[in-house]
């Protein structure tokens, strides 16, 4: 991953989340190795709109599975793309967030 950008570093791990699965900003900047830079996961998720292939952003939520990017996606788009892959969201919480979330330091252990 060396010869590339770190949005695109980022996209990598995102399209690796699965289905029905969240993660965090954090969990992505620390696999990265980048632990301090969950805001520059968040500032690519944002710009994830325009990316080929395309990336599951709304996948991607805070540390505490608040989906603090959903105005990026107008309306309630975020939790109702969640919630067409099973995962539940009640006022702009993840239900359940620990049975949810992907840690790619477990699941891409390096």
């Amino acid at each position: 991953m060396e010869d590339i950008n770190f949005f695109e570093k980022v996209y990598q791990v995102a399209r690796l989340i699965p289905t029905g699965r969240v993660t965090s900003y954090g969990a992505i900047a620390a696999y990265l190795g980048t632990k301090g830079s969950s805001r520059m996961v968040g500032w690519a998720m944002q710009a994830a709109g325009n990316a080929k292939p395309p990336v599951p952003a709304h996948r991607v939520v805070n540390r505490q599975g608040l989906l603090t990017a959903k105005a990026h996606f107008g309306g309630n788009r975020m939790a109702d793309m969640l919630e067409s892959e099973g995962v539940k969201v009640v006022d702009d919480q993840i239900q359940d967030f620990k049975s949810h979330f992907w840690d790619p330091m477990i699941e891409l252990a390096l």
